[in-house]
C-alpha cells in the first residue's frame, strides 16, 4: 500500500508561499518521502537527493501518494495526486 498524505491549509510552511495561492513547498513534499522511507525501512542515515523534479505543484488539503521502488541504499520515487505526476527522484543513503 502507498504512503498517503496531506498537508493541512494552516500547515506553518504555508503563510507567503505564496500568497493568494498557497502552494506547498517542495521541501515539504520531500519531507514525507523522507519519512516513507523509514517507515518502510529503517531511520536513515545523511542521504543525498542526486534527482528531483517537481512537475505539478501541490496544493493545501491535497490527497498525494508516494510510490517506492528500490532498497537501501538507492530509492526511486514519484508522488502523486490521483494519477497525476507531482514529483519523481532519488533518494540515495
Amino acid at each position: 500500500m502507498s504512503p498517503t498524505f496531506a498537508i493541512a491549509a494552516d500547515h506553518p510552511c504555508l503563510p507567503g508561499h505564496f500568497p493568494g495561492r498557497p502552494i506547498v513547498p517542495g521541501v515539504v513534499v520531500l519531507e514525507r518521502v523522507l519519512e516513507a522511507i523509514e517507515r518502510a525501512h529503517g531511520p536513515l542515515p545523511a542521504c543525498a537527493l542526486p534527482q528531483v523534479k517537481f512537475v505539478q505543484p501541490l496544493l493545501p488539503g491535497e490527497q498525494a501518494r508516494i510510490e517506492l521502488e528500490g532498497a537501501a541504499p538507492r530509492w526511486r520515487f514519484r508522488v502523486l495526486r490521483g494519477e497525476t505526476l507531482i514529483a519523481s527522484g532519488e533518494v540515495g543513503a
